[in-house]
């Protein structure tokens, strides 16, 4: 399965990601050690949703939807509180 995730920055909680990864839990661990210079900044980070997926095209599509103008409001209303 691939995972189109969503993560909350606990120190910035306006701050927002939305990602594809195999593991959720490893990718989670990737971006609260820094090693992802697109999320270091705004450390530590929770998952607050994920859509799981068969196909990793798939998946690769819904992130890229999620990262678009539109996609990004739609997730904003429908996953945070």
């Amino acid at each position: 399965m691939y995972y189109v995730y969503f993560l909350r920055s606990l120190s910035r909680p306006n701050k927002t990601y939305v990602g594809m990864t195999e593991d959720t839990t490893a990718r989670l661990s990737v971006h609260n050690a820094g090693g992802c210079s697109a999320t270091q900044r705004f450390r530590p980070w929770s998952l607050i949703a994920y859509i799981a997926v068969q196909s990793q095209p798939r998946a690769a599509e819904l992130e890229r939807y999620f990262k678009t103008g539109s996609g990004h409001a739609f997730w904003h209303k429908r996953f945070t509180p």
